[in-house]
């Protein structure tokens, strides 16, 4: 599977990846370019779902990459009990359009189901 690089090696890609999940686990949504949501969406999943058996392998395994304990906290006792029943696709990409500095395109990834979700979600459920 070819990934994308984000113009930083693999120690920095990785850096990035584990400071910005910390950050969605700690405020629920983040501001960043699309290329960045696309590529920490896979790595959030993945956290979400050890989160949702509280173990100590899968409390370790989050550990590697969570920087803030308690962001960890938080992802295995909210998020991950939150999401027990949804198989999967915890988070939501919503794209904001350019940038006005280098119009670079960006997006806000955001958790789905947790309280102050996009405006989005609450309105489509007020049509329904």
């Amino acid at each position: 599977m070819s990934r994308r690089k984000l113009s930083r090696t693999a120690e920095e890609r990785r850096a990035l990846f584990r400071g910005s999940v910390t950050s969605l686990f700690l405020h629920d949504k983040i501001i960043t370019t699309e290329a960045k949501a696309k590529e920490i969406r896979p790595v959030a999943e993945r956290l979400i779902t050890w989160a949702k058996t509280d173990d100590l392998h899968n409390r370790r395994l989050a550990a590697t990459y969570v920087m803030d304990p308690a962001a960890l906290q938080r992802l295995f006792g909210e998020i991950g009990p939150a999401n027990i029943d949804r198989p999967g696709g915890y988070t939501r990409i919503i794209k904001l359009g350019q940038r006005r500095g280098d119009g670079a395109a960006m997006a806000i990834i955001e958790l789905v189901d947790m309280p102050g979700s996009s405006v989005r979600a609450g309105s489509a459920k007020a049509k329904k």
